[in-house]
Parts: structure tokens; sequence; C-alpha cells
């Protein structure tokens, strides 16, 4: 049975086009909450390399940083759907935040549908909180982000399981208590392929070092490189099954793949805000503003038309994961739409600004780095492209 028919089968009869007063009442709250710290607080936190410390702490005392983890474990149980709704409104007021796309959306995700019970009594609640933060190491230095080649090894020991190896462009690892690694435990004897684990690990294990690595990205999380030199990790901290990390992996980076898309739509939102404001005040040859004009109205219209596609396949795509059903397909397409939706409305505002839109002070060109970055990761469009190819299109792989 293919993936449109059991979406068919299993969604109601219709998915709801418009927001419930549930969800316009959370859009509101947050934004009212983002719009106390705005923009140009999350510049200075980008420029010293500090978290949002303020802001996330609120948004946890209140309740909403644990939207997509169960109740059981101090969150909302509400799902990605509503979780996602607030890191877009984070974004369109400005804050981004990519340490709720790691945290909440993949560590939360993964422990919730692959921890033991101890694992999940221990991180969840916390996570739901915002009080410890999960960072993600997946990337290697010559593998990128292809799983099955990387070459950071976890082995059997005394204590459960040593680690060596090097992780690459690792985000927030400075803020973190903890981060999922995905190290190399096995071999496929058919395919040759690596056989890959899951693992909790904390942020100060002895024998982990981080070093930072020099970026324009301009974001309050940093990147770092990871050198592991014979880390010792007890049994406990394997997530799910030996060799079978994929399956904790994946249901956890289709959730990064949605709140990567929020981020990208929120941001459009905020430019393209900033942008209809600026133009209908703007004059430049007598008293008629510059949005008059077609060369200006008509790239903010596509830039608009782009964005309603893209906030319209995250939904779907959230929708889906939140109903237990595959989502792979629609989280992709959601973070491609969205990460061009993204760029394509941040250019266009500040080209509508002219020498305005490279200025701090209008709060745009700051913003192009994590913009630019949606489109490298979590997933690089380019593999969005070959799995779309492959899934949906069903055409032969390449690699």
């Amino acid at each position: 049975m293919n993936t449109t028919k059991l979406i068919a089968q299993a969604l109601p009869a219709a998915m709801p086009l418009a927001p419930s007063n549930e969800e316009t009442l959370l859009r509101s709250t947050v934004a009212g909450i983002v719009a106390k710290y705005g923009h140009e607080y999350y510049r200075k936190k980008s420029l010293t390399g500090e978290p949002m410390q303020e802001l996330w702490d609120e948004l946890g005392r209140q309740g909403f940083l644990g939207l997509n983890i169960p109740e059981e474990f101090g969150g909302g149980g509400a799902g990605l759907t509503h979780l996602a709704i607030v890191l877009e409104e984070m974004s369109a007021g400005g804050c981004p935040e990519l340490a709720m796309v790691l945290s909440q959306g993949i560590a939360g995700s993964a422990l919730t549908r692959h921890g033991t019970r101890e694992q999940q009594e221990r991180y969840l609640p916390g996570i739901a909180s915002g009080e410890i933060k999960f960072a993600f190491a997946l990337t290697e230095p010559d593998a990128g982000s292809n799983s099955h080649n990387i070459t950071t090894t976890a082995t059997r020991s005394d204590r459960g399981w040593r680690v060596r190896g090097a992780k690459y462009y690792i985000s927030g690892i400075d803020h973190s208590d903890y981060f999922l690694l995905v190290a190399r435990t096995g071999q496929d004897s058919t395919t040759g392929k690596g056989k890959v684990s899951l693992f909790v690990v904390e942020t100060d294990v002895p024998g982990l070092t981080k070093e930072p690595i020099a970026t324009a990205l301009g974001a309050p999380e940093r990147q770092f490189s990871l050198f592991f030199d014979n880390v010792e990790l007890e049994n406990d901290r394997l997530v799910g099954e030996v060799d079978r990390g994929l399956d904790p992996l994946f249901d956890g980076l289709n959730p990064e793949r949605v709140l990567s898309a929020a981020i990208s739509t929120g941001i459009a939102r905020y430019a393209l805000d900033k942008a209809c404001s600026y133009v209908k005040q703007r004059t430049v040859w007598g008293n008629t503003p510059i949005g008059a004009y077609q060369a200006v109205q008509h790239p903010l219209a596509v830039a608009a038309i782009e964005l309603e596609a893209a906030r319209l396949m995250a939904r779907k795509a959230a929708e889906l994961f939140d109903a237990g059903l595959p989502a792979g397909e629609q989280a992709n397409m959601a973070k491609y739409l969205a990460s061009k939706a993204g760029y394509n409305s941040l250019d266009t505002a500040i080209q509508v600004h002219g020498g305005n839109g490279l200025a701090y002070d209008f709060g745009l060109a700051d913003l192009w780095g994590i913009v630019r970055l949606q489109q490298i990761a979590p997933v690089s469009t380019e593999m969005v492209l070959n799995y779309v190819a492959q899934h949906t299109l069903n055409l032969p792989r390449s690699y």
C-alpha cells in the first residue's frame, strides 16, 4: 500500500485548514512574549554567543517548550504541530531559536518514541521545562550527514561503551547539558554499510574535547568540532537497540525538518512585515510610496505566495507525524519549500529597503546567515531533492 492510500485511510475526512481557537490563542500568547524581547535582543545574543536564556526560561515557565512531550513527563501532550507554532512565532518576532530544533525536536521526539522508561523519566521533564538542553552530533568531516559512512565508533567496554572519533559542525554544544550521539557500532556484511546506534552523552564527559569553528552564521548558537578520546559511556546511555539507531534517528530528524521549516517561515513573515511597512511609507520621487509600484509589489507578492505554500506543507508534515503516520516525504518537502521561501522573503525585504536593508537598525541583514543555513542544514537542498526523486518519483539512486 502506498503512502497516499495509508494517509487517506488513517486521517480524518478533512484536515482543518482554518486554525482552531486554541491555536490562535497559542500564537498570540507566544507572539506577545517574544515581542517583549524583540529582534534587538536576538542580535545582541548573536554577537556575544550567549543563549537567549531569558526568553527561553519564560517560555519554559509557561509550558510552551514542552508541547510535544507527553503529559506524564511534564509536557503539554499536544504534539509537533503546536511546538512548530511556538517556534514560528519566535522567528516571526525576530528571535529564531535553533536550540528548540535540537532539544525538543530531535531529542524530545527520539526519547519519547524510543527511550526506555528510565531515560524518559530522567530526560523528558527537563526537556519539557527547558531546564536541560540537548544538542545533536551526527555530521563528520568526511561523511557529512551520511550516517552509513560515519567513522566515529562505539565499541563494547567493561563499563558499557567506548567512543573514539570526531564530529563536525555541531550546533550549540556550549549551551547544552547533553547531546545525542550517532556512532558506528557495526557493519552490514552484505552491503558494507555501517550500522549505527544512538547514545545520550553529557557535554562535560571526560575525554571529550570541543573546539569552536569560526563561521559567519550570526546566531546565538556557535558551531563546534568534537573529538572523542576513549569516552566511556554506561549501558543505560544507549537509545533504542544496538545497530538500529536509524529508527530513533529518523523519528528525530523528521521533527527537525518541520521545525527548521518553522524557523524559515517565521523569518519570512518577519521580513515581509518589515518590507510591507517600509514600502508603504518610503517615497523617493514625489509623494507616491514605492510600494505602489509593481516592480516593488510583485517580488513581495511572489514571496507571500511561496510562504503560504511552505506553511501549509509544514503543517501537513507535522500533523502526519503527530498521527503516527509516515511523514518523511512531507517533512522534506516542507523543509525545501520553507528554506526557499525564507531566503527569498528576506532577500526581497533587504532589496526593497535599498541600502537600509544592510543597516543593523532595520533588523534584516543579520538574519541572512541563519536563513541561508536552512538550505544546507539540517539537510541540504540537494539531499531533499534526492529523497523526493527516489521516494516520490521512484527514480533510481545514484549513491
